[in-house]
C-alpha cells in the first residue's frame, strides 16, 4: 500500500523507481496510467489534475504504458495492435495508418510482420511490438505536452544480452517520442542505462531520491542494501 508518496517529474527527465518486490512500484505506474484510482491525494499529469472518473475525452493525458509482458491482443494482427489508437481518427486513411505502423515497427527493427498474429512471432519480437506501439501518437489529440512513457519491469527474467537490447530500445523509444519516462525495475543495468534520476521505494514510502550517479555511490542503507543484494539492512524480504 502506498502511503503519502510525493514526487515530481520534469519534462524530458528519465526516472527509475526501484525497490524490493511488493513495495508498490507497479502500483504507481498503474495509477499514472489510469488503471487504478488513488484513494487519497492529488495526481497531476502535465500540470492538469486527473480524476480518471471524468477524464476529458478531448484532451486526455498522453500516457503510454509498456507492460512487463507484451500485452498484445491475440486475435488482432500486428498492424491492428500497433495502430489501434489511430483508427479513432476518421481523417486518417488506411494507407496512412499502414505507413505509420510500418515506420514505428521499423524503428524497433521489425519488418514485414504487419499481417502476422502475435503467436506467429517470438517472445522477443512481441516485446519489440509493444515498444512500437508506444511510439504511436494518438493523432486525434491536440497534445500540449510530450508523452509520459511508463515501463513496467521491461527486462525482468531476461538474460544480460537480451536485457541490453531492451535497454537500448527503451532509450531509443524515449528519444523518438521526445517524452519523459519512468522505469520500474530490479535490474541494475536497466536502472543505470535508462534513467538519470532514481527513487527508492520501500513499505509504500519513498526512502531515498537522487541522480543516477549518486545512486551508484550512495552509502544510504536502503540504496546500499538494494544495490549489493544484502540480506542485512532496513529492507527485509517477504517470507518465501
Amino acid at each position: 500500500m502506498l502511503n503519502q508518496i510525493n514526487f515530481e517529474l520534469n519534462d524530458g527527465e528519465k526516472l527509475a523507481i526501484v525497490g524490493p518486490s511488493g513495495s508498490g512500484k507497479s502500483t504507481i505506474l498503474k495509477i499514472l496510467a489510469g488503471l487504478i484510482l488513488p484513494t487519497k491525494g492529488e495526481l497531476r499529469i502535465f500540470g492538469e489534475k486527473q480524476t480518471y472518473l471524468r477524464l476529458d475525452q478531448n484532451n486526455p493525458p498522453d500516457v503510454r504504458l509498456v507492460f512487463q509482458n507484451p500485452a498484445l491482443l491475440g486475435s488482432l494482427t500486428i498492424e491492428e495492435n500497433v495502430g489501434f489508437l489511430l483508427k479513432r481518427n476518421k481523417n486518417l486513411s488506411k494507407k496512412s495508418i499502414h505507413e505509420t505502423v510500418r515506420e514505428c515497427l521499423a524503428e524497433v527493427g521489425l519488418f514485414n510482420v504487419e499481417n502476422k498474429l502475435p503467436n506467429e512471432l517470438s517472445g522477443g519480437m512481441q516485446k519489440r511490438v509493444s515498444f512500437a506501439r508506444a511510439l504511436i501518437t494518438d493523432q486525434t489529440l491536440n497534445a500540449k505536452s510530450k508523452p509520459l512513457l511508463l515501463f513496467d519491469e521491461p527486462t525482468a527474467g531476461l538474460d544480460p544480452i537480451a536485457s541490453s537490447r531492451i535497454e537500448d530500445l527503451i532509450n531509443k523509444t524515449n528519444h523518438k517520442a521526445s517524452g519523459s519516462s519512468i522505469v520500474v525495475s530490479h535490474v541494475l543495468s536497466t536502472i543505470e542505462r535508462t534513467s538519470d534520476k532514481v527513487l527508492m521505494l520501500y513499505g509504500g514510502k519513498f526512502r531515498w531520491a537522487g541522480s543516477i550517479d549518486e545512486f551508484k555511490k550512495s552509502e544510504d542503507p536502503y540504496v546500499f542494501q538494494f544495490r549489493n543484494g544484502k540480506l542485512d539492512g532496513p529492507m527485509q524480504p517477504k517470507d518465501i
